[in-house]
């Protein structure tokens, strides 16, 4: 499923420019710019299986530094320190992993 048939392409571009150098990118932002924060869940639950390369049901850290490119391909790859605070705002339960209610959650913010 591409991004396209759930978000606006032109904001993803904005979106994506708007934290092309290395560790400017905050996900608050991020999913407010793109228009993720206004979908309804079950959009974002789409947004999520996209984002959970491997169908394991949940965003590991290693999927976490490839975010950026599961929006648009030309996305860059997130800093170790990126991919860390990202993981530590989404990850409640401590299992060090996001579930699709955690990404919810934490798009909702």
């Amino acid at each position: 499923m591409a991004m396209n048939s759930i978000l606006n392409a032109d904001n993803i571009k904005k979106a994506l420019d708007a934290f092309a150098v290395a560790d400017s990118f905050d996900h608050k932002s991020f999913f407010d710019m793109i228009g993720l924060k206004n979908k309804s869940p079950d959009d974002v639950k789409k947004v999520f299986t996209v984002l959970d390369a491997d169908n394991s049901g949940y965003i590991e850290e290693e999927e976490l530094k490839f975010v950026l490119k599961g929006f648009a391909k030309d996305g860059r790859d997130l800093t170790d320190k990126e991919t860390k605070i990202f993981l530590h705002a989404a990850d409640k339960d401590g299992d060090g992993k996001i579930g699709v209610e955690e990404f919810i959650a934490l798009v909702k913010e």
